[in-house]
Formats: C-alpha cells, structure tokens, sequence
C-alpha cells in the first residue's frame, strides 16, 4: 500500500495542516526578508541580530525558501501540507540538533547562537505537530479517517455491527408464504 492510499483527501484536519503551514510559513517570510532588508552579507558571522536572532544572508535566504515552501504547502492544502509540515519540522529539528555541536565553530556558517537553536527546536516542534495532528496517535477516535484507513477490518466488523443494531430496531416484516403474521399476546 502507498502512502497516498492511507491518507483521506478530504477531511476537517486539512484546516489545521493548511493554517499550521500558513502561520510558520509567514513568520519564516518575515524573518527572512527583515535579514534582505539589512542587506546582510552570505557568510557574515559577525553576530548581526534581527528579531533577537542572529543571522546572515544564507540564513536569510534558506528561511524565504522554507517560508515560501510552506506557504505553497498551506495554498495546496490536505495531505499535501500535513506531509511538508512534518518533513520541514523534522528538518529544523535536525538542524537545531546540528547547530548545539558546531556553535562558536568556524563550521557556523548559518551564524547560528543559542537563541537560534532554540527557535529551530520550538518551530521544528511547532511544525510538525502541525503535521502529525489527527494522523499519528495511538489513541485515534474510531472516526478519525487515518484510524479508519489503517484498521479496515474493524471498521468493518463495526459497520456491520452497525448494520445488524439498525435492522434490529425496524419492525419485523410478515413472512412472505402469504400466512398472515402472528399475533402478539392480549
């Protein structure tokens, strides 16, 4: 089985995939183009600070590349956005992960500091969070569509329970053998 075959198209959760991607997606825009305004320097680790940050062009520019990417994600919506939310949110965790070993090292291009580990953490969290919402759980609600895709028998073990409990509750019909049907105790 595909991925694409696991995941419903249509569903009340591409509403948070689409604004989780829309929000981080503005905020990694915005810090991107206030370090272009500065006019910073590629490779400059000279500390230049922008919204309690450091950073440099490079950094700059791969945060307009995700931001534009998320946006893009967010505009498409569905499945698509949950699978770009999860996938940048792991990458900034990586990096976050990454950049603790190499800080105040000349392997420091991206000018990370502490501040900027921190942000990469709590964004790549964010994120995918925004991702993972409604598909990755162990205790997904029985009507959840993931749940649904991933456990087929039981949902059809419950529809048929279902089924049966209905018919149940309808009247009987009179036997087909043209006998009227029998009556109930006065």
């Amino acid at each position: 089985m595909r991925l694409r075959e696991e995941l419903p198209v249509d569903h009340r959760l591409a509403t948070v995939y689409r604004y989780g991607a829309g929000g981080c997606g503005v905020v990694l825009l915005v810090f991107g183009a206030l370090g272009f305004a500065d006019r910073l320097s590629p490779f400059d680790t000279d500390g230049t600070r922008i919204a309690g940050m450091s950073t440099n062009g490079l950094l700059s520019l791969i945060s307009l590349v995700f931001g534009l990417l998320l946006l893009v994600a967010a505009g498409i919506g569905g499945n698509l956005a949950s699978t770009v939310n999860m996938v940048v949110g792991i990458l900034f965790l990586l990096s976050g992960f990454a950049h603790t070993f190499i800080l105040d090292r000349p392997a420091n291009i991206l000018d990370f500091s502490m501040t900027n580990v921190m942000f990469s953490y709590v964004m790549g969290l964010l994120i995918a969070t925004f991702g993972m919402y409604g598909r990755v759980s162990g205790g997904l609600s029985h009507d959840n569509p993931y749940w649904r895709r991933r456990h087929t028998r039981q949902v059809a073990r419950e529809s048929l329970t279902a089924r049966r409990s209905d018919a149940d509750a309808l009247p009987a019909a009179a036997p087909r053998t043209g006998a009227p049907a029998p009556r109930g105790r006065r």
